[in-house]
């Protein structure tokens, strides 16, 4: 299956916004949560410094973001699909108004980010990298826009090696993931999802990729007994 491009990409997560959130809970039995705030504590966010989050989707992240760097800081919340933005955004009115002053968002391509260089002191990226149409310029771009000794934390499904748990993780795909997506209608939205992985570059690649693109500092922890991966930089 070859890779969609990136305008498909862009329709298929606007089309998904409505039933995005309830999928990610069902489908990874509401531990994807764990999973954001497992690589928050890798990459450390402080009060008062400005963070970028790509690929931002309904937004966790960047919430997560905005109470560590809440009241001074600024968290800013990066997507292609204003659909999904608009879930983000509305998600935050019950927030304190220290939170809610504390986050932007923007809609923009992650291979070209509406900022200056050395702009932000950090970033991170969850379930987007592995859906970017062009992955080092995604990650030259993030180095671009980030300060010296910026860190950056990547979450995204990963190939376990271990063959029970890759055949573990090929059951669920096609025995969970499909015929969910069947009962919403989203067959075609969420078949992308295997052949997204097939292509990903497994962690020692990525850790490659991330030097190549200029960072001084790359580490690749694999997590979920292999099925998912924290991609850890530091510029």
């Amino acid at each position: 299956m070859s890779r969609p491009s990136e305008e498909n990409i862009q329709q298929i997560f606007d089309r998904i916004a409505p039933v995005y959130d309830r999928f990610n809970d069902l489908l990874s039995l509401g531990q994807h949560r764990i999973w954001k705030k497992m690589a928050l504590l890798w990459c450390e966010p402080k009060q008062g410094e400005t963070w970028i989050d790509l690929c931002c989707g309904s937004g966790d992240m960047t919430r997560l973001l905005a109470k560590q760097v809440a009241p001074t800081g600024q968290a800013i919340g990066v997507d292609f699909s204003k659909e999904l933005l608009a879930i983000a955004a509305s998600k935050t009115k019950g927030d304190p108004i220290s939170m809610q002053k504390a986050i932007a968002w923007r809609q923009a391509n992650v291979l070209s980010l509406p900022f200056d260089d050395d702009y932000g002191d950090g970033a991170t990226l969850s379930y987007g990298l592995r859906n970017v149409a062009d992955i080092p310029q995604c990650l030259a771009e993030l180095h671009r826009v980030l300060k010296t000794g910026a860190k950056v934390s990547i979450l995204d499904f990963h190939r376990p090696s271990d063959r029970l748990v890759q055949s573990f993780q090929n059951f669920y795909l096609d025995r969970v993931v499909v015929p969910l997506a069947e009962r919403f209608n989203m067959t075609q939205e969420y078949a992308y999802i295997a052949p997204s992985l097939a292509r990903f570059p497994i962690g020692s690649e990525q850790v490659q990729l991330a030097k190549s693109a200029g960072f001084s500092q790359a580490k690749h922890y694999a997590i979920a007994s292999g099925m998912m991966g924290i991609l850890v930089l530091q510029k």
